[in-house]
Protein backbone atom coordinates (compact mmCIF):
# COMPACT_ATOMS: atom_id res chain seq x y z
CA UNK A 1 0.00 0.00 0.00
CA UNK A 2 1.79 3.42 -1.02
CA UNK A 3 2.29 5.99 1.75
CA UNK A 4 -0.99 8.44 2.04
CA UNK A 5 0.42 12.08 2.79
CA UNK A 6 -1.41 15.04 3.10
CA UNK A 7 -0.50 18.62 1.76
CA UNK A 8 -2.39 21.99 3.08
CA UNK A 9 -1.73 25.19 0.80
CA UNK A 10 -1.90 22.32 -1.88
CA UNK A 11 -2.24 25.51 -4.65
CA UNK A 12 0.57 27.49 -3.31
CA UNK A 13 4.13 27.79 -4.15
CA UNK A 14 5.40 25.13 -1.87
CA UNK A 15 2.40 23.05 -1.25
CA UNK A 16 2.18 22.67 -5.36
CA UNK A 17 6.14 21.80 -5.39
CA UNK A 18 5.24 19.47 -3.03
CA UNK A 19 2.33 17.89 -4.53
CA UNK A 20 4.57 17.02 -7.80
CA UNK A 21 7.74 15.96 -5.66
CA UNK A 22 5.28 13.62 -3.78
CA UNK A 23 4.04 11.97 -6.30
CA UNK A 24 7.03 11.62 -8.41
CA UNK A 25 8.29 9.74 -5.48
CA UNK A 26 5.44 7.43 -5.51
CA UNK A 27 3.32 8.75 -2.32
CA UNK A 28 -0.58 8.50 -2.50
CA UNK A 29 -1.04 12.64 -2.43
CA UNK A 30 -4.09 14.48 -1.00
CA UNK A 31 -4.49 18.18 -1.67
CA UNK A 32 -6.14 20.21 0.83
CA UNK A 33 -7.29 23.28 -1.55
CA UNK A 34 -10.23 25.93 -0.41
CA UNK A 35 -11.97 25.87 -3.66
CA UNK A 36 -12.10 23.44 -6.92
CA UNK A 37 -10.57 25.97 -9.49
CA UNK A 38 -8.34 25.30 -12.75
CA UNK A 39 -5.48 24.97 -9.81
CA UNK A 40 -7.32 22.19 -8.30
CA UNK A 41 -8.17 20.65 -11.71
CA UNK A 42 -4.51 20.91 -12.41
CA UNK A 43 -3.27 18.95 -9.57
CA UNK A 44 -5.83 16.22 -10.15
CA UNK A 45 -4.46 15.75 -13.12
CA UNK A 46 -1.24 15.29 -12.16
CA UNK A 47 -2.53 12.54 -9.95
CA UNK A 48 -3.33 14.58 -6.63
CA UNK A 49 -6.79 13.52 -4.62
CA UNK A 50 -8.44 16.90 -4.06
CA UNK A 51 -10.12 17.48 -1.14
CA UNK A 52 -12.10 21.11 -0.01
CA UNK A 53 -10.41 22.30 3.72
CA UNK A 54 -9.81 25.09 5.79
CA UNK A 55 -7.61 25.33 8.34
CA UNK A 56 -10.12 27.51 10.35
CA UNK A 57 -12.89 24.55 10.03
CA UNK A 58 -11.30 21.93 12.39
CA UNK A 59 -13.75 19.19 10.90
CA UNK A 60 -12.51 20.07 7.63
CA UNK A 61 -8.75 19.06 8.52
CA UNK A 62 -10.34 16.08 10.52
CA UNK A 63 -11.62 14.82 7.00
CA UNK A 64 -8.62 15.61 5.32
CA UNK A 65 -6.54 13.73 7.67
CA UNK A 66 -8.37 10.26 7.82
CA UNK A 67 -6.09 7.73 6.95
CA UNK A 68 -3.00 9.91 5.99
CA UNK A 69 0.74 8.74 7.46
CA UNK A 70 2.20 12.52 7.30
CA UNK A 71 0.66 15.98 6.86
CA UNK A 72 2.28 19.30 5.31
CA UNK A 73 1.08 22.61 7.30
CA UNK A 74 1.90 25.68 5.66
CA UNK A 75 0.21 28.71 6.23
CA UNK A 76 0.01 32.40 4.05
CA UNK A 77 1.49 35.78 6.46
CA UNK A 78 -1.61 36.79 7.11
CA UNK A 79 -4.04 36.96 10.48
CA UNK A 80 -5.09 33.17 11.92
CA UNK A 81 -1.97 31.37 12.21
CA UNK A 82 -2.60 30.47 15.84
CA UNK A 83 -6.25 29.14 15.44
CA UNK A 84 -4.91 27.12 12.51
CA UNK A 85 -2.31 25.13 14.29
CA UNK A 86 -4.41 24.53 16.77
CA UNK A 87 -6.97 22.88 14.41
CA UNK A 88 -4.26 21.12 12.50
CA UNK A 89 -2.44 19.73 15.74
CA UNK A 90 -5.91 18.72 17.47
CA UNK A 91 -6.96 17.33 13.90
CA UNK A 92 -3.96 15.50 13.77
CA UNK A 93 -3.98 13.99 17.21
CA UNK A 94 -7.57 12.26 16.56
CA UNK A 95 -6.78 11.19 13.20
CA UNK A 96 -3.62 9.51 14.65
CA UNK A 97 -1.16 10.78 11.75
CA UNK A 98 2.79 9.54 12.09
CA UNK A 99 4.24 12.60 11.11
CA UNK A 100 4.05 16.54 10.30
CA UNK A 101 5.74 18.88 8.30
CA UNK A 102 5.37 22.59 9.50
CA UNK A 103 6.41 25.44 7.21
CA UNK A 104 7.78 28.06 9.57
CA UNK A 105 10.27 31.30 8.86
CA UNK A 106 13.87 32.24 9.00
CA UNK A 107 12.89 34.70 11.38
CA UNK A 108 10.80 33.29 13.74
CA UNK A 109 11.38 34.43 16.71
CA UNK A 110 9.43 35.29 20.13
CA UNK A 111 11.13 38.84 20.09
CA UNK A 112 10.21 40.09 16.58
CA UNK A 113 8.62 43.19 15.71
CA UNK A 114 6.59 41.19 12.62
CA UNK A 115 3.43 39.74 14.34
CA UNK A 116 3.43 37.02 11.64
CA UNK A 117 7.42 36.01 12.84
CA UNK A 118 6.60 36.15 16.58
CA UNK A 119 3.31 34.09 15.59
CA UNK A 120 4.89 31.48 13.55
CA UNK A 121 7.38 31.27 16.66
CA UNK A 122 4.48 30.72 18.87
CA UNK A 123 2.95 28.21 16.05
CA UNK A 124 6.08 26.04 16.14
CA UNK A 125 5.63 25.74 20.58
CA UNK A 126 2.37 24.60 19.82
CA UNK A 127 2.93 21.78 17.63
CA UNK A 128 5.65 21.23 19.94
CA UNK A 129 3.37 20.98 23.28
CA UNK A 130 0.61 18.68 21.33
CA UNK A 131 3.53 16.14 21.71
CA UNK A 132 3.52 16.12 17.90
CA UNK A 133 6.37 14.28 15.54
CA UNK A 134 6.54 17.52 13.77
CA UNK A 135 9.85 18.52 11.49
CA UNK A 136 9.66 22.49 11.59
CA UNK A 137 11.65 24.22 8.31
CA UNK A 138 12.59 27.85 8.32
CA UNK A 139 12.96 28.81 5.20
CA UNK A 140 15.24 31.97 4.48
CA UNK A 141 13.70 34.41 1.92
CA UNK A 142 12.37 33.09 -1.67
CA UNK A 143 13.46 33.31 -5.11
CA UNK A 144 9.68 34.22 -6.14
CA UNK A 145 10.21 37.67 -4.25
CA UNK A 146 11.28 38.92 -7.49
CA UNK A 147 7.94 37.87 -8.78
CA UNK A 148 5.58 39.47 -6.21
CA UNK A 149 3.32 42.19 -7.66
CA UNK A 150 4.93 44.71 -5.85
CA UNK A 151 8.33 44.09 -7.04
CA UNK A 152 7.83 42.99 -10.51
CA UNK A 153 6.88 45.59 -12.44
CA UNK A 154 9.56 47.41 -11.32
CA UNK A 155 12.27 44.86 -11.92
CA UNK A 156 10.26 43.84 -15.31
CA UNK A 157 9.88 47.40 -16.35
CA UNK A 158 12.66 49.92 -14.76
CA UNK A 159 15.17 46.84 -13.94
CA UNK A 160 15.44 48.19 -9.92
CA UNK A 161 15.16 45.94 -6.87
CA UNK A 162 13.59 48.09 -4.55
CA UNK A 163 13.86 47.25 -0.98
CA UNK A 164 14.87 48.25 2.56
CA UNK A 165 18.00 45.99 3.09
CA UNK A 166 20.72 47.97 3.37
CA UNK A 167 23.82 45.80 3.74
CA UNK A 168 22.15 42.78 4.82
CA UNK A 169 22.79 39.24 2.89
CA UNK A 170 20.76 36.07 2.73
CA UNK A 171 21.14 32.93 0.38
CA UNK A 172 17.60 33.08 -1.68
CA UNK A 173 16.08 29.80 -2.18
CA UNK A 174 12.75 28.80 -4.26
CA UNK A 175 9.84 27.59 -3.52
CA UNK A 176 10.72 24.48 -5.77
CA UNK A 177 13.47 23.39 -3.24
CA UNK A 178 11.54 23.83 -0.19
CA UNK A 179 8.61 21.79 -2.05
CA UNK A 180 11.12 18.71 -2.61
CA UNK A 181 12.73 19.01 0.53
CA UNK A 182 8.94 19.11 1.82
CA UNK A 183 8.27 15.98 0.01
CA UNK A 184 11.24 13.81 1.20
CA UNK A 185 10.42 14.77 4.55
CA UNK A 186 6.82 13.06 4.00
CA UNK A 187 8.18 10.15 2.49
CA UNK A 188 10.63 9.31 5.06
CA UNK A 189 10.06 11.34 8.20
CA UNK A 190 11.23 8.92 11.35
CA UNK A 191 14.74 10.31 11.68
CA UNK A 192 13.68 14.01 11.26
CA UNK A 193 10.99 14.29 14.32
CA UNK A 194 11.81 16.80 16.45
CA UNK A 195 13.94 18.49 14.51
CA UNK A 196 14.25 22.31 13.13
CA UNK A 197 15.75 22.57 9.88
CA UNK A 198 17.06 26.00 8.54
CA UNK A 199 16.89 25.97 4.31
CA UNK A 200 18.88 28.71 2.15
CA UNK A 201 19.61 28.60 -1.32
CA UNK A 202 23.39 27.85 -2.37
CA UNK A 203 24.93 31.28 -2.28
CA UNK A 204 24.39 34.03 0.33
CA UNK A 205 24.65 37.81 -1.08
CA UNK A 206 23.73 41.37 -0.86
CA UNK A 207 21.40 42.71 -2.84
CA UNK A 208 23.99 44.37 -5.21
CA UNK A 209 25.09 41.08 -5.97
CA UNK A 210 21.54 40.03 -6.48
CA UNK A 211 21.40 42.46 -8.96
CA UNK A 212 24.03 41.49 -11.02
CA UNK A 213 23.74 38.01 -11.32
CA UNK A 214 20.21 39.02 -12.68
CA UNK A 215 22.00 41.50 -14.86
CA UNK A 216 23.92 38.65 -16.72
CA UNK A 217 20.53 36.20 -16.60
CA UNK A 218 18.32 38.55 -17.93
CA UNK A 219 20.85 40.07 -20.50
CA UNK A 220 19.76 43.58 -19.47
CA UNK A 221 20.87 46.48 -16.70
CA UNK A 222 19.40 44.97 -13.02
CA UNK A 223 20.13 47.77 -10.32
CA UNK A 224 19.37 47.68 -6.35
CA UNK A 225 17.54 50.58 -4.58
CA UNK A 226 17.80 50.71 -0.90
CA UNK A 227 14.99 52.62 0.72
CA UNK A 228 14.23 53.50 4.33
CA UNK A 229 11.66 50.84 6.10
CA UNK A 230 8.65 53.76 6.65
CA UNK A 231 9.25 54.83 2.59
CA UNK A 232 8.68 51.07 1.69
CA UNK A 233 6.23 50.46 3.75
CA UNK A 234 3.83 53.47 2.87
CA UNK A 235 4.79 52.44 -0.86
CA UNK A 236 3.17 49.31 0.24
CA UNK A 237 0.19 50.79 1.75
CA UNK A 238 -0.09 52.81 -1.16
CA UNK A 239 -0.83 49.47 -3.51
CA UNK A 240 -3.50 48.34 -1.75
CA UNK A 241 -1.40 45.35 0.40
CA UNK A 242 -2.88 44.31 3.58
CA UNK A 243 -2.37 46.04 6.91
CA UNK A 244 -1.21 42.18 8.51
CA UNK A 245 1.74 41.99 5.74
CA UNK A 246 2.71 46.05 5.47
CA UNK A 247 3.33 45.11 9.57
CA UNK A 248 5.31 41.96 9.18
CA UNK A 249 7.39 43.68 6.27
CA UNK A 250 8.20 46.54 8.49
CA UNK A 251 9.53 44.01 11.22
CA UNK A 252 11.12 41.67 8.78
CA UNK A 253 12.89 43.90 6.96
CA UNK A 254 14.73 45.26 10.26
CA UNK A 255 15.04 41.54 11.12
CA UNK A 256 17.19 41.51 7.82
CA UNK A 257 19.08 44.25 8.12
CA UNK A 258 20.30 42.60 11.58
CA UNK A 259 21.86 40.05 10.24
CA UNK A 260 18.95 37.48 11.03
CA UNK A 261 18.42 36.11 7.19
CA UNK A 262 21.58 35.56 6.67
CA UNK A 263 23.64 32.15 7.14
CA UNK A 264 23.79 29.44 4.89
CA UNK A 265 24.30 25.87 4.82
CA UNK A 266 23.61 22.57 2.33
CA UNK A 267 20.34 21.35 4.15
CA UNK A 268 18.33 21.55 1.21
CA UNK A 269 20.71 18.91 -0.51
CA UNK A 270 21.29 16.53 2.13
CA UNK A 271 17.24 16.28 2.82
CA UNK A 272 16.19 16.49 -1.29
CA UNK A 273 19.17 15.44 -2.54
CA UNK A 274 18.94 18.07 -5.07
CA UNK A 275 21.12 20.97 -5.08
CA UNK A 276 18.77 24.57 -4.69
CA UNK A 277 18.49 26.43 -7.62
CA UNK A 278 20.47 29.86 -8.20
CA UNK A 279 19.28 33.37 -8.70
CA UNK A 280 20.50 32.91 -11.76
CA UNK A 281 18.38 29.27 -12.55
CA UNK A 282 15.34 30.98 -11.61
CA UNK A 283 15.30 34.64 -13.57
CA UNK A 284 16.17 32.18 -16.47
CA UNK A 285 13.27 29.70 -15.64
CA UNK A 286 10.88 32.76 -15.31
CA UNK A 287 12.67 35.02 -18.03
CA UNK A 288 9.50 35.99 -20.08
CA UNK A 289 7.98 37.06 -16.77
CA UNK A 290 10.92 38.92 -15.85
CA UNK A 291 11.78 40.59 -18.72
CA UNK A 292 9.70 43.33 -20.32
CA UNK A 293 6.87 42.25 -23.46
CA UNK A 294 8.55 43.04 -26.49
CA UNK A 295 6.05 44.58 -28.81
CA UNK A 296 6.20 43.53 -32.33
Amino acid sequence: MKRKVLITGATGDTGRAAIEESIRRGLDVRAMVHVKDDRAAALEKLGAEIVVGDLHQIDTIRQAMEGTNAAYFVYPVQPGLIEATVNFAQAAKEASVAALVNLSQRSANRTSVSHSCRDSWIAEQVLNWAGLPVTHLRPTYFLEWLLYPWQLPLLREKGIIRLPVGNGRHAPVASEDIGRVVAALLENPAQHAGQTYPLFGPVEMNHEQIAAELTIALNRPIVFQNVSIDEYCSSLEALGIPEYVVQHFRGAMDDYQHGVMSSMNDNVEKLSGHKPMSVSDFAKRHMDELNPKIVA
